[in-house]
């Protein structure tokens, strides 16, 4: 009875293991700094609070652009807060990976001048 849990066990292993690596691998790496994501995941901005109407990286339109449906990408960097980055395509995700910092930085400018423009002038008083 030995013998035939192990074999069973590792036919199961073998069986799943070039389902797993065929899954685990599609020819983008997110596991370092971060996933596409069909959903609104945990990022720390929503869809409609997001600040951009283009893709950060190549200016294209987001919504009804020539490039189809944008790609919410989850950014993810350790002991930060994740963060949703809207693009127009798969290929920007790898020119975003090349300099996070860069696009993060005009995405927090774009969100705080939209938050300035929303207070309009009831913002302060004079």
């Amino acid at each position: 009875m030995n013998k035939l849990l192990k074999f069973a066990f590792i036919s199961l292993f073998a069986a799943g293991l070039p389902a797993g690596a065929l899954f685990a691998h599609n020819g983008e790496d997110h596991g370092k700094t971060g996933t596409p994501s069909a959903g609104q995941g945990s990022a720390t901005v929503s869809r409609a609070d997001y600040p951009l109407e283009t893709c950060v990286v190549s200016g294209d339109k987001l919504e009804g652009g020539d490039m189809g449906e944008p790609i919410d990408y989850i950014h993810k960097e350790k002991g930060k807060p994740d963060r949703l980055v809207r693009l127009c395509c798969k290929s920007c995700i790898r020119d975003f990976r090349k300099d996070p910092d860069k696009y993060l930085k005009q995405i927090d400018e774009a969100a705080a001048a939209k938050a300035q423009s929303a207070g309009g002038h009831d913002a302060h008083h004079h």
